[in-house]
């Protein structure tokens, strides 16, 4: 099957978006030299609307919406989405063809005053846009005051140097990916802050049945970040589903193991339930509904009922 002459990837238009674009643009180019290679960006309602916290306008899926019609439309052949804004459950027609090899999926804690999360007093402001990260926060600085971050990368960051902030919590992965790592004061570690599912990869999306396409990016999936983040999803499907959940789910692999890592929490911080499961890397997706049993045998469903979106 012959790649086809001319490539269209749609994008967001953020600078993280098309950075992200313009690596996928730039690997594609590489395996296919005689195909122009184009990126078609793109405004999304999930960028437009920034005074509303995320769980109240919709959820992850407004920032992929309109990069899916275009596609449907035949405007494009492909997307590319950081994988922890894909929704759990996939719309019908559309299918995650690639995941590309993990950038570092931690939080970073980043200030312009303070070296860490112990080093902010009592009454620091801290914003973040995730509902897990809030949670984790909640939890266990209580002291600290919360309150939601919105907006693109530069937004958020320009927003800390005002003054508005003490302090924010952003994907390491982002900034590395736009020469910001300096403005990371300390990446936090798993057991401080459980990344997100599929923080730190990125995932190409296809209209279902597009066999050309698919044979194209192909090579772009690593399998071991692939095994990794659908035991992440699993994981995060089997409770929340596209609900706003506060939960966490990271796998890495462990002396050739899949060891996965998870918590559900209240967004207050007062409940949390949290385990983790270890098997063979093939069973990705059956070892995050396995641990998705773990913690509903804790108690995790009684969190789940509290939230107002539970299934």
């Amino acid at each position: 099957m012959s790649a086809p002459s001319k490539i269209i990837i749609a994008s967001r238009e953020s600078r993280l978006a098309m950075w992200q674009a313009v690596h996928v643009r730039d690997r594609l180019s590489s395996l296919n030299p005689a195909a122009e290679v184009v990126i078609l960006g793109m405004t999304t309602k999930g960028d437009q609307i920034l005074d509303r916290p995320l769980a109240e306008i919709g959820g992850k899926g407004l920032f992929i919406k309109e990069l899916e019609v275009a596609m449907q439309e035949g405007r494009a052949h492909l997307a590319v989405h950081s994988m922890k804004d894909v929704p759990m459950v996939m719309p019908e027609g559309f299918v995650l063809a690639a995941i590309s090899a993990r950038e570092n999926p931690r939080d970073a804690f980043v200030s312009n005053k303070y070296a860490g999360l112990d080093a902010l007093p009592a009454g620091a402001v801290v914003g973040t846009s995730s509902l897990r990260r809030e949670a984790v926060l909640r939890a266990r600085y209580p002291q600290l005051v919360i309150k939601s971050l919105r907006g693109n990368l530069d937004t958020r960051l320009k927003k800390l140097d005002a003054g508005e902030y003490d302090a924010i919590i952003l994907a390491a992965a982002g900034l590395i990916r736009l020469g910001l790592k300096d403005r990371i004061k300390t990446v936090l570690t798993p057991e401080q802050s459980l990344p997100a599912p599929g923080q730190g990869a990125l995932g190409i999306e296809l209209v279902d049945g597009d066999a050309a396409m698919a044979a194209v990016v192909a090579p772009l999936n690593d399998a071991e970040t692939a095994h990794c983040v659908k035991a992440e999803r699993a994981l995060s499907r089997a409770l929340g589903g596209s609900c706003q959940v506060p939960l966490g789910g990271y796998a890495i692999i462990d002396n050739g193991q899949l060891w996965l890592r998870g918590f559900v929490a209240s967004v207050d911080g007062t409940q949390m339930v949290s385990g983790e499961v270890r098997g063979n890397p093939a069973d990705d997706e059956a070892l995050g509904r396995q641990l998705a049993d773990v913690l509903r045998a804790q108690g995790a469903e009684a969190i789940l009922a509290a939230l107002a979106c539970h299934k």
